[in-house]
């Protein structure tokens, strides 16, 4: 029996290729996503730990510490700000990435199947190539037994 081949494999084999790499690329990006994500979550708690810590403190010490905290937190909210912008830009990316993967996976999967429907095609050529030597074998048998001159 012939071996199948599809003329489209080394297709499917690159675009199988292509999805595993634009996975490892959207795992890189929602690693990198979920790092910002932390480090503003951090940056805003820190916040909130000072603001609760002059909250308890005494009226005067308060007061020169408030000062001193809102000199220094335009700093850190420019931070957050920057972190708040870099999510939004890795969101996006990320959706962007996730577009491409889908039609990658489409893509692929299309391909599969349009090879699975080949390769039934196929054996079912082939299939049928066999049964007709089966029946030419059969029916030169029934010709010789037949006819003694052909022996």
């Amino acid at each position: 029996m012939k071996r199948f081949v599809w003329r489209l494999q080394r297709v499917l084999d690159v675009k199988t290729k292509e999805e595993q790499i634009a996975k490892i690329k959207l795992l890189k990006l929602t690693e990198k996503l979920t790092q910002k994500r932390s480090e503003l979550l951090i940056q805003k708690r820190l916040l909130q730990d000072i603001i609760a810590g002059l909250t308890d403190m005494n009226a005067r010490k308060r007061l020169s510490e408030q000062e001193f905290f809102l000199k220094h937190s335009t700093t850190t909210d420019e931070l957050i700000r920057q972190l708040e912008e870099n999510i939004k830009n890795l969101e996006t990316q990320q959706k962007e990435k996730i577009a491409e993967l889908l039609k990658l996976r489409r893509f692929r999967e299309g391909l599969q199947k349009l090879r699975e429907k080949a390769k039934a095609e196929f054996i079912e050529e082939q299939e049928k190539l066999e049964q007709k030597e089966l029946d030419e074998m059969a029916a030169i048998r029934f010709a010789r037994k037949a006819d003694p001159a052909l022996r």
